[in-house]
């Protein structure tokens, strides 16, 4: 499979507090390989973002996907993926270190930010998650 879609988000009510992340991985065609809403316990909205991408990555690989386009609604999180932010936060420092590892893994990979209600599917999980919590 060569390139797979994966819309990623993370969440947290209070920020600290309770929070999830949500990822939708598609193929080619647009149909959904895979839905993943899962809670993981406290933490702020920019680590779930980071913990949704690394989630998000970790299924694309074991999808055998040889590129990624990745799609999010954290404008933070994509513009230092990117390398136009950034990384000042030392706890998001590791997590961004991960994510470009494992970015590495692939022939190739892209990452876009969308507005929210072009992420929705991701949202949703993460809102089914933390209520289910």
């Amino acid at each position: 499979m060569p390139k797979l879609t994966v819309n990623v988000d993370g969440g947290a009510r209070g920020n600290p507090g309770p929070a999830a992340i949500g990822v939708v991985v598609r193929n080619d065609d647009g149909a959904v390989v895979e839905a993943v809403g899962e809670a993981i316990g406290a933490t702020t909205n920019n680590v779930a973002e980071y913990r949704a991408l690394l989630r998000g990555l970790e299924l694309a690989s074991a999808h055998g996907a040889d590129e990624v386009e990745l799609i999010g609604d954290s404008e933070l999180v994509v513009r230092q993926i990117e390398g136009r932010y950034k990384v000042k936060n030392a706890g998001m420092r590791e997590l961004h270190a991960q994510a470009k590892a494992m970015l590495a893994g692939f022939d190739g990979w892209s990452i876009r930010h969308v507005k929210r209600a072009q992420n929705a599917d991701a949202d949703a999980l993460v809102n089914q998650a933390l209520d289910n919590a």
